[in-house]
């Protein structure tokens, strides 16, 4: 088998990874959008690399659209074999890989205005509705820990990852060499003792590991101390300040923890009451995919339901779907709380609600996990005193906070605990993928003193044999 990385090559978004059997099938570890790298965002996402013809299966690890959202550009040039995912994961790219065009096309139309004013060069959208209509119908839904033949050659199983629902590790056996082989792709690897979902599962013995990385240099604070500093932000700008708290949110995973926190500390009265606004389309239809999926959350969500029975939902919730009741909230009279996405602030509707309230000290936007650092909201994250958005100049006056211990994605000690159940020695050749080089190397270091050889950084589409 030969593997070559399209995608998260030393950098976190862009999820892409192609499997080449011996027997001439081609594998394709999902299919993501690279996100928030400025100038060169457009030119990466128009190439693949790879031939779409060519592939016969995807293996799609998760629906955040930094793995799944270049599917229907992969449709649009040519792909036409089974995207395999798990049955949460489908139903959740039923709604975002819609909305992924939807924003595009806002977004490029947008752009498009200015640059005729200009007189410069109109880009277009990546794919449009109908493309992403037609790869959905290619989607084939795994339950979790049952193992599928997709050919005589190739077998596959999704085992929980603790990331957002309805993420995966994906095991990847392949015949070759008159034996079977073990490729594990870690997907994003999900935290230990949160409050939404699931540990994450252990894994077989694997040949090969492909891992995620972003946070190989860093330890997270707990996440008791990311509620504290939410409620804190939501006291010091709501009730002291009397300003608007801006939070830039994931629609799916992100979102939904934000509001569960928020309505923990406003079932004990630990915040003031105030209007709080998820003002995403995309939130409001992830947010219900969350509610019919309460099986497959952690046990404390079950628990808080017998308090109040909608973990998503309380008096001071208002989701907004119309794109004029976003707008309403310009003229609105703070204090409020809104949420929306994208949680790196490079699309959506949290772009013009930064823009529009970045300029006033009595506000605050607060950064609730990673975000690449050439995005708006890593800007942001990293001390930023001028921004650009939509090709425009801003100053940095309302006050930035950062929430590192809500992300969805596992430190280093617990990456290490996820790897735990593998023996070092009987692993060949061990990638890293999903992660900034200044991560990767710590991380690497880190997994050598394990035990684990042959560690690799791919360089963006360079190959290796397995």
């Amino acid at each position: 088998m030969k593997i070559t990385f399209h995608g998260a090559a030393r950098t976190v978004t862009g999820s892409k990874h192609l499997l080449q059997l011996e027997t001439g099938e081609n594998v394709l570890l999902d299919c993501g959008l690279f996100q928030g790298m400025g100038e060169e965002t457009l030119g990466l996402n128009s190439h693949f690399g790879f031939n779409p013809h060519e592939v016969d299966y995807v293996f799609l690890s998760h629906a955040h659209i930094d793995h799944s959202g270049l599917l229907p550009k992969l449709y649009k040039e040519g792909f036409r074999g089974q995207v395999y995912c798990t049955t949460a994961t489908k139903e959740l790219c039923e709604i975002m890989l819609p909305d992924s065009a939807h924003i595009q096309e806002q977004d490029v139309a947008y752009v498009n205005k200015r640059k005729r004013r200009h007189g410069k060069k109109e880009i277009e959208a990546l794919y449009d509705l109908h493309d992403t209509v037609e790869v959905l119908k290619q989607f084939y839904p795994v339950p979790y820990d049952r193992e599928v033949s997709v050919s005589d050659n190739l077998k596959l199983l999704f085992t929980d990852n603790g990331h957002i629902l309805g993420s995966a590790g994906v095991t990847v056996k392949y015949f070759e060499d008159s034996r079977w082989k073990t490729l594990f792709f870690t997907g994003d690897i999900g935290r230990y003792g949160t409050p939404l979902l699931k540990d994450p599962h252990s894994f077989a013995q694997a040949d090969y590991i492909i891992c995620e990385s972003t946070y190989g240099n860093r330890q997270h604070e707990s996440v008791e101390a990311a509620g504290q500093t939410i409620m804190n932000a939501v006291i010091d700008t709501v009730a002291k300040k009397k300003g608007k708290l801006i939070i830039p949110a994931f629609s799916l995973g992100r979102t939904q923890e934000v509001v569960f926190t928020l309505n923990k500390l406003d079932l004990h009265g630990l915040i003031p009451d105030v209007r709080i606004y998820i003002d995403s389309p995309l939130s409001v239809s992830a947010t219900e995919i969350m509610r019919n999926n309460i099986g497959l959350l952690d046990a404390e969500v079950k628990r808080f339901i017998e308090s109040r029975p909608d973990p998503f939902g309380f008096d001071d919730i208002h989701y907004i779907r119309d794109v004029r009741d976003s707008k309403r909230l310009n003229d609105l009279a703070p204090p409020f709380i809104i949420i929306s996405a994208s949680g790196m602030a490079e699309a959506g509707r949290v772009k013009h609600h930064i823009r529009n309230n970045i300029g006033d000290p009595k506000n605050t936007i607060l950064i609730v996990g990673y975000a690449e650092p050439r995005s708006l909201a890593g800007r942001l994250r990293n001390g930023a005193t001028e921004v650009k958005i939509f090709g425009e100049e801003h100053q940095v006056k309302a006050e930035v906070r950062v929430v590192d211990g809500m992300s969805a994605h596992a430190d280093y000690i617990e990456m290490l605990k996820y790897l735990g159940c593998q023996d070092a020695d009987k692993v060949k050749k061990f990638f890293l993928v999903h992660g900034e080089e200044e991560s990767m190397l710590p991380w690497k270091s880190r997994l050598e003193s394990k035990g684990f050889k042959s560690v690799y950084i791919p360089h963006l589409h360079e190959s290796f044999e397995l």
